[in-house]
C-alpha cells in the first residue's frame, strides 16, 4: 500500500529483495516529484541499507513500512518494522562482505539514529539530509551581453543512407616490397 499527501509518502512492505528494488524506484520518483533530485542516490542508498537490515535481521516477520518525510527543508527517510532489537553499527573487518550498511547510512546522511516504536512492539530507524529543491530554470530569456555573440550548439542532423546504393570498393592487391615507403 502506498499513501502520500504533498510531503509526506508511505509504503509498506514485505522486505524482500524484488520490493527492495521497487521500494528505490519510488523513494526515486518521490524526491523528483519534490525536486529534490540531488538527494535520489543518497536516499534510495540509504532506504536500501535500512531495508537489507530488515530482510537480513528482522524477527518474526520481514513486514515494514517506510515513510519518506520533507518537511522544514529536511528530508527524512524511516523504516519502522516490528522486531525491537535496536540496530548498532560497527566497524566492519576489511574483508567483511557484510556489516557495513549502517555506516553507509551514516555516510551518505547527515543524522541517523534509531528508537522503539512509541506505539507498539518494533523499532524506527531513520536518517536525514537538508533539502533543497533544483532550481528552476528562469521563466524569461537571458541576455548574456548586447554586444558579445552566443554560440548556439549545433543541431543534431539525421540522415538514412541506403546500404546497397553505397559501393563497396575491394581493397587492391599489393605485392610484397611494394609498399609506401
Amino acid at each position: 500500500m502506498i499513501t502520500h499527501s504533498r510531503r509526506h509518502c508511505v509504503v509498506e512492505l514485505q522486505a524482500l529483495p524484488a520490493r527492495i528494488g521497487q521500494v528505490r524506484r519510488i523513494v526515486s520518483a518521490q524526491l523528483r516529484h519534490w525536486q529534490l533530485d540531488p538527494l535520489i542516490d543518497r536516499a534510495a542508498l540509504g532506504v536500501t541499507e535500512l531495508l537489507s537490515n530488515v530482510h537480513r535481521h528482522a524477527q518474526p516477520d520481514k513486514v515494514c513500512v517506510v515513510e519518506i518525510e520533507l518537511r522544514l527543508g529536511r528530508l527524512t527517510v524511516s523504516v519502522h518494522d516490528s522486531d525491537p532489537r535496536l540496530p548498532v553499527r560497527r566497524e566492519a573487518d576489511g574483508l567483511e562482505t557484510c556489516g557495513r550498511g549502517l555506516a553507509l547510512v551514516e555516510a551518505v546522511s547527515e543524522a541517523w539514529g534509531a528508537r522503539p516504536q512509541p506505539d507498539g512492539p518494533g523499532k524506527v530507524v531513520w536518517f536525514s539530509m537538508r533539502a533543497a529543491p533544483v532550481a528552476a530554470a528562469p521563466p524569461h530569456t537571458v541576455r548574456i551581453g548586447v554586444n558579445k555573440p552566443v554560440r548556439e550548439p549545433a543541431r543534431a542532423v539525421l540522415t538514412t543512407v541506403d546500404a546497397q546504393a553505397v559501393p563497396t570498393a575491394a581493397p587492391a592487391p599489393v605485392a610484397a616490397g611494394t609498399g609506401p615507403g
